[in-house]
């Protein structure tokens, strides 16, 4: 098995305390990841179906319960100094763990598809370049987006500080001027919603939006110092940066009725803008993305070669952009609401609840092949959120964790009577 070396950011193994980051580091880098166009473009979604009011209740309520979903994990992977699919190992078994894996490497790669997708057709649309241009550009933001994630934490850090902060800029000077274009408050008030959706949908949609992010943001909080910086990270990261990136969707979409938050820029008369917030936009969530995605094939393939698996991550996402993801987007949001938070769920009852909140060394473990408690609940959690009409992703967190107790105490009176039969 390979050790990581000082540089490897620790695919297989725990973060030492050497290692660990303080609350602006870890908070800006997650504040980067969640600053995502396809965030909006689901804000934009709901803006259309909802008045101002109601919106807001359901940016509020999805992104808080998303902030505390992600404050949960961040604290198990700061205690830990393990990601999500290092905690799977204890959860899913050796081999059981490859389903997070695949799942959570699959969810990566094809938003990392969309994204490269996204800024060449946006690209091509905005400078108006040759329709022929648009695969050759996919090509090099396929393999351009990864560079940051090549170098690890640190490329990652360096990338945010900088684009966070102009994204910040743009975002306000945008809502300045709808709020402008709108005729203020009054005029936003008094909007009808042109199309319709229940309220628990756009709540899935929100949580639904980033939450397999949220799931894999232990990458990060693992890196943390204490606790209590790990839930602070998240909770600004995914409640305050979703919210904000929600929000900023809606609003376009409510004052210009478009819910395609690149097109309100260019009616607001900030293509250029438009173009540079979408290059550091989207360049600030890739990287984290096929960071993820690197991961999850580290951890499959148990190897610690961290930059060749993101070499061959962002070769995989480039044909998926070629191959048409661009339009995939809400049933791919829809599918992971439900095929995702299970995972988080079951982490959460196997840390606190199998494990007495403290995973021993991985080293020093055997452990077993498969964990059939917690696939066992991972697969009735699964099912349970893709087939509820209420907020598929709370259900699915809510019933993997009761679901993981109740067959762990099951399996513990199961093997408490065969030791008595055997005695």
């Amino acid at each position: 098995m390979s050790h990581a070396t000082p540089d490897s950011d620790y695919p297989l193994s725990e973060v030492p305390n050497g290692a660990r980051k303080g609350l602006f580091s870890t908070a800006i880098l997650l504040f980067g990841f969640t600053f995502f166009t396809a965030t909006m473009f689901a804000g934009g979604k709901i803006g259309m179906a909802f008045d101002f009011t109601t919106l807001l209740w359901a940016a509020v309520i999805g992104n808080l319960l998303l902030g505390l979903y992600a404050a949960v994990l961040g604290l198990i992977a700061c205690r830990s100094g393990l990601n999500s699919v290092l905690m799977g190992r204890f959860c899913f078994g050796e081999m059981g763990s490859k389903l997070s894996d695949v799942l959570l490497g699959f969810t990566q790669i094809g938003w990392y598809a969309w994204g490269t997708a996204t800024i060449a057709i946006v690209l091509v649309k905005i400078l108006g370049l040759p329709e022929s241009l648009t695969i050759p550009l996919m090509v090099l933001f396929g393999f351009g987006f990864c560079l940051t994630a090549f170098v690890g934490y640190k490329g990652l850090d360096l990338l945010s500080r900088v684009a966070v902060p102009a994204m910040l800029v743009l975002l306000v000077a945008s809502l300045w001027i709808a709020t402008r274009d709108i005729g203020g408050l009054a005029g936003l008030l008094a909007v009808e919603p042109s199309e319709s959706m229940s309220l628990s949908v756009a709540i899935t949609l929100v949580f639904g939006t980033f939450v397999s992010g949220a799931t894999q943001a232990t990458n990060w909080t693992r890196f943390a110092k204490s606790g209590r910086i790990a839930v602070l990270a998240s909770l600004f990261g995914f409640f305050i940066g979703n919210g904000l990136m929600i929000i900023a969707g809606a609003y376009g979409a409510i004052v210009y009725q478009q819910p395609d938050v690149v097109e309100v820029l260019v009616l607001q008369g900030l293509s250029m803008a438009a173009v540079v917030m979408l290059f550091l936009n989207l360049w600030t969530t890739q990287d984290n993305t096929i960071y993820n995605f690197a991961a999850a094939g580290c951890n499959l393939l148990r190897t610690g070669k961290r930059k060749t698996v993101t070499l061959v991550g962002a070769g995989i996402g480039t044909l998926l952009a070629i191959g048409g993801m661009y339009e995939m987007l809400i049933p791919f949001l829809i599918l992971l609401g439900s095929i995702i938070p299970p995972i988080g769920g079951v982490i959460m009852a196997d840390f606190f609840y199998g494990h007495r909140a403290r995973y021993p060394k991985l080293a020093d473990v055997r452990l077993p092949t498969f964990n059939w408690v917690g696939l066992g609940a991972y697969l009735i959690g699964a099912l349970s959120a893709y087939f509820s009409p209420w907020v598929a992703p709370l259900v699915g967190i809510a019933v993997a964790a009761v679901v993981y107790v109740v067959l762990f105490e099951l399996h513990k009176a199961l093997a408490g009577r065969q030791q008595v039969a055997g005695a």
